[in-house]
């Protein structure tokens, strides 16, 4: 397996400078793990400053009115995300005074927060030593263990992994190394964990343990002329004010009434 003093010896002096990571706040923590979600870091910084600026806690965020988060969220894409964070900063002003709880289960019980979001909130807010598997870190550890790997599996290995009180550091790291060194197309001569490779001692045999395994995320579909940007297309026309409905196609109206992205007032839709 991994050994953990060359992991972090080559990656904490590389750290990528990501804003996020100079802050422990929880909300802004939970927020920029949200944005990152199917979103490059490059695309997140932006937001995640202007989010942080205009959204500075749950409580703020809570009293909003969702379609101002909304249109604040324009250019991520996928805005459900943007529900749920909504939704989960109300929860959090009914259930803790306004904080983001820091036990696993009670984050696990806000709307929208996964197992993931969960864990990187642990340990990227609390410094917690638990351990987050993201399709970076996901790619690491099945091609160190020479096999494709369950999501149950994954998250076993990744937590026996952590180093007591380097939990911040080592997961930052092992996400940097997927990132930039154990790509889809990896650079293994850089890498600081071939040594314990089980998938570059075998020579990189065909298959990619990788490739399959829970955890490790697909391209995504076409963006031009998909769902997904029409949909985009509707929220951005709305962010301006009301319109009517028969100026959008139907279908698309249809799944975003049923997401609470929109709202009907009589032949007209606005942003909730």
């Amino acid at each position: 397996m991994l050994d953990p003093g060359a992991v972090l010896a080559w990656g904490v002096p590389r750290l990528r400078d990501l804003p996020w990571r100079a802050t422990r706040d929880p909300w802004h923590i939970l927020v920029a793990e949200v944005m990152l979600q199917q979103t490059q870091a490059e695309r997140v910084a932006p937001k995640w400053e202007a989010f942080r600026a205009d959204f500075p806690t749950p409580s703020v965020t809570a009293a909003a009115a969702l379609g101002d988060v909304l249109r604040l969220w324009q250019g991520l894409g996928y805005p459900r995300r943007a529900r749920n964070l909504r939704d989960a900063a109300v929860a959090m002003v009914d259930r803790h005074r306004g904080e983001v709880p820091d036990r696993l289960d009670d984050l696990l019980a806000l709307p929208g927060i996964g197992p993931y979001t969960a864990r990187a909130v642990l340990v990227f807010a609390y410094e917690r030593d638990e351990a987050v598997v993201d399709t970076n870190i996901a790619r690491v550890l099945a091609r160190v263990a020479g096999e494709r790997l369950t999501a149950k599996r994954a998250q076993a290995l990744a937590d026996s992994l952590v180093p007591r009180g380097d939990g911040w550091a080592w997961n930052q790291v092992l996400m940097d190394l997927g990132a930039q060194l154990c790509r889809p197309d990896p650079k293994c001569e850089r890498c600081p964990a071939t040594s314990r490779c089980a998938w570059y001692r075998s020579g990189r045999l065909a298959p990619d343990p990788a490739v399959g395994s829970a955890g490790v995320s697909t391209r995504q579909g076409r963006f031009e002329g998909s769902a997904r940007q029409a949909r985009g297309k509707v929220l951005h026309a709305l962010a301006g004010g009301a319109a009517p409905a028969a100026a959008f196609p139907a279908d698309i109206v249809a799944t975003l009434l049923a997401d609470r992205l929109v709202v009907a007032d009589g032949p007209l839709l606005r942003l909730p």
